[in-house]
């Protein structure tokens, strides 16, 4: 089995690797190291945010197909990926420095952000603190931002992870798969997050759902006034009312027989759904801008 993983592994990094790509580095506001990469040109920008323990790879399928048409600026988050990993305490917020610092690196005009899963919060964040952005776009995140998380239920859901990194994380990962799900790419993933920096991972993780915990994942909405699209899997039901009750402007896309990694094992799909994500988006800007 490990021989089997080791081999999937391989095979996928080279699939993810683009000896094209110019590395770019920008500094956040703690002064931790950030590295992006940025393809193709356009009048809007998209700004691709990778979910818990994932980093830029995970954005690869949708380089070719929107850099024709867009500028694209893939971001590995502090603790992630190339990133600098000094930081002591991974929050939201320090997240969000981190797109801000790239943005600001970039000077990109008419941003879209584009969050997975933890992405999702990272992105919220980033709007509040950015210019020049126009629309979010949260991948399999934003089912329902009012979800009723207590501190009990974060300490279970952390517990695993805490006693024994890579198992737990493998255990968790796992369920965020259909059985029907690629086994190379299930196999890839699930190896590759549950060999992220562990410490790092776990911060970052209870920093996310602290904001559940605390209603701030609903509250930071009432704050952004930006159009807000999801684009979701079928595997947990997506609450618009209770979205609507903060965001001032929400739709969702629903990608049926999909799962949480669905920009991996649905790409065709998934960036059909995203085209239309980004066209609603640039629709609703152009709403405002003509009243």
């Amino acid at each position: 089995m490990q021989n089997l993983r080791l081999m999937v592994f391989i095979v996928f990094a080279f699939m993810f690797c683009d000896l094209n790509a110019q590395p770019q580095f920008a500094y956040s506001k703690d002064s931790t190291l950030i590295s992006y990469e940025v393809f193709g040109s356009g009048e809007q920008t998209l700004v691709f945010i990778h979910g818990w323990s994932c980093d830029s790879r995970y954005w690869r399928n949708q380089i070719d197909a929107f850099s024709g048409k867009y500028e694209i600026i893939l971001i590995d988050l502090a603790g992630h990926g190339h990133s600098g990993i000094s930081r002591d305490n991974y929050t939201m917020k320090a997240f969000g420095e981190d797109v801000k610092a790239v943005i600001d690196s970039t000077k990109s005009q008419n941003v879209i952000l584009v969050g997975h899963s933890m992405g999702g919060g990272v992105i919220a964040e980033a709007a509040l603190i950015t210019e020049n952005v126009i629309g979010l776009i949260g991948v399999d995140t934003y089912n329902n931002i009012e979800y009723p998380l207590t501190e009990e239920n974060l300490d279970k859901m952390i517990a695993p992870l805490k006693n024994d990194f890579q198992t737990g994380s493998s255990q968790f990962v796992g369920s965020m798969f259909r059985p029907e799900a690629d086994v190379n790419i299930r196999a890839w993933v699930i190896a590759d997050m549950s060999s992220a920096p562990s410490e790092a991972a776990v911060n970052a993780l209870e920093n996310y759902m602290q904001t559940y915990v605390t209603g701030y994942s609903a509250a930071i909405f009432e704050n952004i006034s930006l159009p807000v699209v999801a684009v979701s899997s079928d595997l947990w039901q997506i609450d618009s009312e209770a979205n609507r009750r903060h965001m001032q402007s929400f739709e969702a896309i629903v990608i049926e027989n999909s799962d949480h990694f669905l920009m991996l094992n649905n790409p065709n799909d998934f960036n059909k759904a995203l085209a239309k994500a980004i066209e609603i988006v640039i629709a609703k800007k152009n709403e405002i801008i003509h009243k």
